[in-house]
C-alpha cells in the first residue's frame, strides 16, 4: 500500500499539464491541443540527444537528472490517507523541503555554468523567489505539527480532524497556500507566462534555454511531477481516517483534476504582475500562513 501514493502521483503527472492547457484553451475560446499532447512532446524530447556548450562543465550535464531525482525522492515522503509514504520519519517534512532545495540548487548553478548572463538572470530570480516562499511552507507545516502533536507527513495527516468552522477555514487556507506555493515553485506565478519569451517575464524558462533533448524532456516532466506532488499533499488534507481505499482513490484523483483546472483558470484570468511586485505577492502568502497559525492557536485554546 505504500506505493499507492507514488503510483497515483506519477499517473496524475502524465495528464496534469494537459488539463491545465486544455482549461486555458476552453476559456480562451480555442480548440487547443489534446490532454496528452504535452506528454507526447516530452517523449519526443526524451528520444533526442542533448547538446552541450563548450563553456559548460559536468555540472550542467548532471543537474537535470539531480533535479528530477530530488522531486522523485520528495514524492516518497507523501502519504496516501492512512498509509504512510515509502519513506517516513519524524520531521520528514523538513527533509522533504531541503531535498527539493537541493535539486533547485543544482538547476541554479547549472544555469550559471553556461556562462550566459541571460540564464544567470533567471537563476537569480529563481533563487530569490524560492527563498521567499520557504518560510510559508515551514510555517504551514509547523502549524499543523502543533495542531496534531506530530512532525511527520503521515502522522500529521492521519491525526488531522476538521470539526469546527475555524478548523475548516484553516484547512481551506492551507489548500490555497499550497496551490500558490506550487505555482511559485514551478515558476508559473502571475508574472511568468510560459508561452512567451520575454526576458521581463521569464523565470524558470530562461534557466533551461540551454538545455535540449533528453535533459529538457526530464526537466519538463519534473515540472508536471512537482505539480502532482503538491496536489497529493492537498488531497491528503481531505483523506481523513475512516474512508475506504476506493473512496480515498476517488478523492485523490478528484483533487488532482480540480487542482489542474484551478491552475488553468488562474493563468487564464489573473493579470500579470510587474516583476518588482513579486516579493509582495510572495510575502502575502506568508501572511496567510500567519492566519493559519492563529487559527491553530484558537483551536487549541491557546488564545481566546
Amino acid at each position: 500500500m505504500n506505493l499507492l501514493s507514488l503510483i497515483f502521483i506519477v499517473s496524475a503527472s502524465l495528464i496534469f499539464t494537459g488539463i491545465v492547457i486544455r482549461t486555458k484553451s476552453i476559456f480562451s475560446g480555442r480548440k487547443g491541443p489534446g490532454i496528452f499532447q504535452p506528454l507526447k512532446d516530452i517523449f519526443r524530447l526524451l528520444k533526442k540527444g542533448s547538446v552541450y556548450s563548450k563553456t559548460s562543465s559536468y555540472i550542467f550535464q548532471i543537474a537535470p537528472t539531480i533535479y528530477f531525482v530530488s522531486i522523485l525522492i520528495g514524492i516518497f515522503f507523501i502519504p496516501f490517507g492512512n498509509q504512510q509514504g515509502i519513506i517516513s520519519f519524524k520531521g520528514d517534512f523538513v527533509f522533504f523541503a531541503y531535498v527539493l532545495a537541493l535539486g533547485k540548487f543544482f538547476m541554479i548553478i547549472s544555469a550559471l555554468d553556461t556562462g550566459s548572463s541571460f540564464s544567470g538572470m533567471g537563476a537569480s530570480r529563481e533563487a530569490l523567489f524560492s527563498l521567499l516562499v520557504e518560510p510559508a511552507f515551514f510555517m504551514l507545516m509547523a502549524s499543523f505539527a502543533l495542531l496534531t502533536g506530530h512532525t511527520s507527513f503521515h502522522e500529521i495527516f492521519s491525526s488531522l480532524h476538521f470539526g469546527s468552522y475555524i478548523s475548516y477555514a484553516v484547512g481551506i487556507l492551507a489548500a490555497i497556500v499550497l496551490v500558490i506555493i506550487a505555482l511559485i515553485e514551478n515558476s508559473r506565478m502571475p508574472v511568468d507566462d510560459p508561452k512567451t519569451h520575454l526576458e521581463l517575464t521569464m523565470v524558470h524558462e530562461v534557466m533551461v534555454l540551454d538545455n535540449s533533448g533528453f535533459d529538457l524532456g526530464i526537466i519538463q516532466y519534473a515540472s508536471s511531477l512537482k505539480f502532482a506532488m503538491y496536489g497529493a499533499i492537498i488531497a491528503n488534507f481531505f483523506l481523513t481516517p475512516g474512508y475506504e481505499w476506493y473512496f480515498s482513490c476517488a478523492i485523490f484523483a478528484g483533487s488532482q483534476v480540480i487542482f489542474a483546472i484551478i491552475v488553468g483558470i488562474v493563468e487564464s484570468f489573473m493579470a500579470r504582475f510587474r516583476m518588482n511586485h513579486n516579493p509582495q505577492y510572495i510575502f502575502t502568502l506568508t501572511s496567510v500562513t500567519l492566519l493559519i497559525f492563529l487559527g491553530v492557536l484558537l483551536i487549541l485554546g491557546k488564545i481566546g
